[in-house]
């Protein structure tokens, strides 16, 4: 058979799911990367790219949907050159969150199209006003927030299924698509993700070198950007209480400067400085370690270092660095947010707190660091449930080739 894959960023969700499929069938995949290589790992790439930019002065509210049609229109254009050769996929799976699918049911319509269902927006009930701190105070942000959807119905219409790591971020589609996704999350390496009580980590300091073991008191924050919708604001606040009641504490974090999700901090600001700012004053900075982005290679000696780990976020999509967590055996202080229940089932495999409560936030921390056998046994059940519901080889990526089989055979 031959199977299509787009993304904008490929791999992406599909860096397993790709080279598998390559293994039994022709797969190419569009990828809006300059200089790329022409395979990978059995998978041919082809680089589209777009020929414009946005429109000047167009509506804001139309800038989202604009900037998706054109690059739908680049893939249109690399599509049509793809046919010419002769090329007609069986099916066609793609990340349609940047619109770049919207015409490709032109160019082959008799192709299955399956696309990754991530998020649907909604003016309440999810991430848009669930914080109040930076709740939008203009109401036309709604309809903006409306036309943000035109894209997801768009490709309804044109889907024969789709794909979500989470059942919550599936219920967040409308019927009657929605009954057209499959559960299957995107699958952790939990044979490569483990415990490990005799790592250690070397961190450069303004004071020098420093050597950190399981046998320090080792704190963990992790974020892709250190930003509100992963409750980076909410961390910060908590740390002078917890410092100051755990002497010995180290707190790493690590993330970006910049914003994934969500509204651009005040000009020439970070929210990183902007809430490390309004705490500094009250914290022993000799204990606070910005990494930033690190190497995925020293990212699980971190999360193996670490004595508890907290993940916080809004009502949103949920972050790979949280089931890698659970597979290195972390134990989890996380938000008592919609996302987080499938995974972090409260005194169980993790400990759940209200989002906007710091210092209950800073007690659950602390209590778990007073509790060595309750911290031994929450991260031995986050390992195992991460085994049994999230190991890429015996749960995700079999069930992903099912439901890839079930397309090519009409099964779906």
């Amino acid at each position: 058979m031959r199977i299509l894959f787009i993304h904008q960023n490929f791999p992406g969700q599909f860096k397993h799911l790709a080279p598998a499929l390559a293994a039994q069938h022709e797969v190419v995949a569009f990828a809006m990367k300059k200089d790329i290589p022409t395979t990978w790992q059995g998978v041919r790439l082809i680089s589209y790219q777009a020929k414009r930019g946005s429109t000047p002065a167009i509506h804001p509210w139309l800038i989202d949907f604009e900037t998706k049609t054109i690059r739908a229109e680049a893939v249109f254009h690399a599509a049509l050159a793809l046919r010419a050769e002769g090329f007609v996929p069986d099916l066609i799976i793609a990340h349609h969150g940047w619109g770049e699918s919207l015409f490709i049911k032109e160019i082959w319509p008799q192709a299955k199209l399956a696309i990754y269902c991530e998020f649907f927006y909604h003016s309440q009930g999810t991430d848009v006003g669930f914080d109040p701190e930076f709740s939008d105070a203009e109401p036309a942000d709604v309809c903006r927030l409306r036309l943000k959807n035109i894209n997801n119905y768009l490709h309804f219409d044109i889907a024969d299924a789709g794909i979500s790591p989470t059942h919550w971020q599936a219920s967040t589609f409308p019927e009657p698509f929605r009954a057209k996704i499959r559960v299957i999350h995107d699958g952790i390496d939990t044979e490569a993700i483990t415990p490990n009580p005799q790592v250690s980590l070397t961190l450069t300091t303004p004071q020098g070198a420093l050597t950190l073991t399981r046998d320090d008191e080792v704190i963990t924050f992790v974020s892709r950007n250190l930003e509100p919708y992963r409750g980076y604001h909410i961390f910060m606040r908590a740390l002078p209480d917890l410092l100051r009641r755990r002497p010995k504490a180290r707190v790493l974090i690590v993330g970006n400067d910049g914003v994934s999700y969500g509204a651009q901090p005040p000009a020439g600001q970070t929210w990183k400085t902007i809430f490390l700012n309004e705490v500094s004053g009250k914290l022993d900075m000799n204990r606070v370690h910005f990494l930033g982005h690190i190497a995925y290679e020293h990212f699980i000696p971190l999360l193996q270092l670490s004595r508890v780990h907290v993940y916080l976020t809004y009502p949103f999509v949920l972050s790979w660095s949280l089931l890698e967590a659970m597979s290195a055996g972390c134990c989890i202080v996380a938000s008592d947010t919609q996302p987080l229940h499938e995974a972090i089932r409260h005194n169980e495999t993790g400990r759940l707190v209200n989002f906007f409560d710091a210092p209950a936030l800073t007690e659950e921390i602390c209590y778990l660091l007073n509790k060595p056998k309750k911290r031994a046994t929450l991260s031995a059940n986050a390992r195992l449930f991460a085994q049994q519901h999230y190991d890429l080889k015996t749960a995700c990526l079999p069930n992903q080739l099912a439901w890839v089989d079930g397309l090519l055979n009409g099964r779906a």
